[in-house]
C-alpha cells in the first residue's frame, strides 16, 4: 500500500503526519523532491522520529539546494525536474509518501505535486485552521475527488469544530483523526499517535 501525504498548503504538519504513518505502519519512507534544508530536511526529521528498525528511508529523487517551490529552485541549480525520473523506490513494504507544499506547488512549466500521484495510491490529506484554511482545504480535496482518488483527512493543531464540522460536511471524506498543539515532537509523541492511527489506517 502506498500513502501520498500532501497538505492544504506549506508549514501544516505534512512531515509530522508522515513521521507519524510511517511509525504507525512501520513503512518505507520517501520524499521524492526535497527544496532546501538538505543536511537537516524532511527525510533527516523522519527518521530521527522514528522508534521501529523495519523502516528503510529512501534517498529524494531530486534534492534542490535552495529554499523555494521545486520549480524555482530546480533552475537556481540548473537542472529541470523530469516526472519521468521520480519513480517510486521498489520495496515489499507500504511506503508512505511526503509530497511538498500543496497539490499545485509546480515542479516545472507543465506539471505540478499532484501529477506525482498515482492512481493506487491513497491519499492523506493535511489540514491545519488558520483563516482561508476551509477553503484552501475543500479546494484540495475537491482536486483530489475530481481525480477519482481515495482520500482522508487528518486534522493538524487546535481544534476548530465549526470549520472541521463545515469541511466534513461538504466533502464527505473520512477523517482519520487529530494530532493536537505540543510543545515538541520527539520519538515518545510519535510513537503515541502511531498507536492511536493503527486502527484506521
Amino acid at each position: 500500500m502506498k500513502f501520498f501525504v500532501t497538505g492544504i498548503g506549506t508549514d501544516v504538519g505534512k512531515t509530522i503526519v508522515s513521521a507519524i504513518l510511517t511509525e504507525a505502519l512501520e513503512a518505507d519512507y520517501w520524499k521524492p523532491i526535497q527544496a532546501g534544508e538538505l543536511e537537516t530536511g524532511d527525510a533527516h526529521t523522519v527518521a530521527n522520529l522514528l522508534s521501529n528498525s523495519k523502516t528503510t528511508i529512501h534517498p529524494n529523487a531530486y534534492a534542490l539546494k535552495t529554499p523555494m517551490s521545486p520549480h524555482a529552485a530546480a533552475t537556481i541549480d540548473g537542472v529541470i525536474i523530469d516526472l519521468k525520473k521520480i519513480t517510486p523506490p521498489k520495496t515489499k513494504n507500504s511506503l508512505v509518501i511526503e509530497g511538498a507544499g500543496g497539490l499545485l506547488v509546480p515542479l516545472n512549466n507543465k506539471e505540478t505535486i499532484l501529477d506525482l500521484i498515482q492512481p493506487d495510491y491513497k491519499v492523506i490529506v493535511v489540514s491545519r485552521h488558520y483563516l482561508g484554511s476551509i477553503n484552501h482545504t475543500l479546494m484540495t480535496i475537491q482536486l483530489l475527488q475530481q481525480k477519482g482518488f481515495d482520500i482522508a483527512l487528518i486534522f493538524n493543531g487546535a481544534e476548530h469544530k465549526t470549520s472541521e464540522s463545515i469541511i466534513e460536511k461538504m466533502t464527505g471524506v473520512t477523517v482519520l483523526g487529530r494530532i493536537d498543539e505540543k510543545p515538541y515532537f520527539d520519538k515518545n509523541v510519535i510513537k503515541e499517535y502511531a498507536e492511536q492511527f493503527k486502527g484506521v489506517l
